[in-house]
């Protein structure tokens, strides 16, 4: 897992986050969703597992998706920082 791969996560979900929360459009959220599963796919298995906990669910089950989306920025911050910190 790179910082670079950190950074991009971080940036990606946290505009995604801002989007959500503030959005009353269902079909934008849902797009939102998708758009974030798709990539949750796609990232670093390593990066993924940080995340997630060992949850295979992470940032793809619907009942939980606004708290994981969460979760996921606050710990993809602290890793940024971190990161930053061993510069």
């Amino acid at each position: 897992m790179t910082k670079d791969s950190i950074e991009t996560a971080y940036s990606f979900l946290h505009q995604k986050m801002n989007v959500y929360i503030h959005s009353s459009l269902d079909w934008q959220k849902d797009d939102i969703e998708y758009a974030i599963a798709s990539y949750a796919d796609a990232m670093s298995p390593e990066l993924y597992a940080a995340m997630s906990g060992g949850r295979n669910d992470f940032l793809r089950d619907h009942k939980r998706f606004r708290e994981d989306m969460a979760e996921a920025v606050e710990q993809l911050e602290r890793l940024c920082f971190a990161s930053q910190e061993q510069k």
